[in-house]
């Protein structure tokens, strides 16, 4: 009887045994298990973590827009990157549910998804490389000033830009032979000429490639107005006996109009409709009426006093499209041409070459700024195929090219780029 409950004491003893080995057993495993889960990643959802390896559970696809496209990749960005959220999506048992939205934080690496999805969930994320914005561009320069207008400016200004004031606060502009300021927008090549004091980006076109010289960097050659006998035809846009009339079309508006609606009109929403174009009408001497010998301000300013000024004198003159409370709504689109001064800020000199500037493109071509009504000849400052300024030129005369100027909305941003002719800044 003694031996019976021995027995079955030890029977007993033994069981005890086999579940505490049992459960060292499990244990043991399930740190096992847990260790290897230490070593992957953890996204912290809307209602939860969820523990993943790429690898091994395959929850989410990573791709990283690179140069051939976005390209798989086993690591979700550290920095410069940010989700694009279009393009990103999930799928639940194979199937994209468009009503899932994903946000993605790089520096806490948190993904939002929302609403709240199954296990079942596999979710793509695409990449693309941070945009780079206007501001970000004048904070990579070294900011300085230029007091003396008097001598061209041919030095290698890479890296710097300017500083100087225009209608509506501090305007940053590209001068000398610098070679950071490309811009690749709407097919074509552009270069910055300024930031405006609004924070828009204006642009004068450089052709279809950063290589193009010569004839290839203008749309076209043309006459400013096939007319040159009374002032009025210094207008871009003009009324007859009114200085500042804007009435009428120039010829060369007209060819901006067409070019404008058969390439740009597509890629409208870049474009800012308040940042105007200065067509400066306004008299230094004589009425500016007729065929009153007549000398503008442009002239005077820059032939004289070698002072320019990115303010216009009138806001008669400040062409716009939106008619905003500092511009006059001439203009059925948004485009124009650089002003003398502005040339003159980039390096440009009357009558004194300067080959080695941004501007200069062994071409002549128009500025938008009267010059002058003499021996009853309408005259508009141009570039000279020497790259300087030049007052003398007829307004019909028709071999000048024709560059445009566009202002890009302050909340553009790039893709890509450094500015440079081999990496330009890329408009998302």
């Amino acid at each position: 009887m003694e031996f019976e409950v021995l027995k079955r004491n030890h029977l007993k003893r033994n069981i005890i045994i086999g579940l505490i080995a049992v459960l060292l057993i499990s244990v043991v495993i399930l740190n096992f298990t847990k260790a290897k889960y230490r070593v992957t990643e953890s996204i912290p959802l809307v209602n939860g973590t969820i523990n993943y390896s790429l690898a091994d559970l395959n929850a989410v696809a990573v791709y990283i827009n690179g140069d051939n496209g976005y390209t798989k990749t086993d690591t979700i960005p550290e920095s410069e990157y940010v989700l694009n959220e279009e393009e990103s999506y999930c799928t639940i048992d194979g199937n994209r549910d468009n009503n899932i939205s994903l946000s993605y934080d790089v520096t806490t690496k948190s993904l939002s998804v929302s609403p709240m999805t199954t296990k079942r969930t596999k979710c793509y994320l695409y990449f693309d490389t941070e945009p780079i914005t206007i501001q970000d561009i004048i904070a990579s320069k070294t900011i300085a000033t230029r007091d003396d207008f008097s001598t061209t400016l041919t030095s290698d200004t890479t890296g710097t830009i300017y500083q100087a004031e225009d209608d509506d606060g501090t305007t940053y502009y590209f001068a000398g032979n610098v070679t950071d300021n490309w811009v690749r927008w709407a097919g074509f090549y552009w270069r910055i000429i300024r930031i405006n004091g609004d924070g828009t980006l204006r642009l004068i076109y450089n052709g279809t490639s950063t290589t193009t010289t010569g004839r290839g960097t203008q749309i076209s050659t043309s006459d400013f107005n096939s007319t040159d006998t009374d002032n009025m035809y210094v207008g871009f846009k003009y009324t007859a006996n009114n200085v500042h009339g804007t009435e009428t079309n120039s010829t060369i508006l007209g060819i901006f109009n067409a070019w404008y609606q058969n390439t740009l009109q597509s890629h409208a929403d870049d474009i800012d409709m308040n940042a105007g174009f200065c067509n400066d009408k306004t008299p230094y001497s004589g009425s500016g009426i007729g065929t009153t010998t007549t000398y503008y301000g442009a002239y005077n300013r820059l032939y004289t006093n070698k002072a320019p000024t990115f303010e216009c004198a009138s806001d008669s003159d400040l062409y716009t499209t939106s008619g905003s409370s500092d511009g006059n709504k001439a203009l059925q689109y948004p485009i124009g041409l650089i002003t003398a001064d502005e040339v003159a800020y980039a390096g440009g000199v009357y009558e004194r070459d300067n080959t080695s500037y941004y501007l200069y493109t062994n071409q002549d071509y128009w500025t938008m700024s009267p010059s002058l009504f003499f021996s009853r000849l309408a005259r508009v400052l141009i570039v000279y195929s020497t790259g300087y300024l030049n007052g003398n030129y007829r307004v019909n005369s028709t071999t000048i090219g024709v560059h445009p100027v566009i202002n890009l909305r302050a909340d553009v941003q790039f893709s890509e780029g450094n500015g440079t002719s081999e990496t330009p800044f890329v408009v998302s």
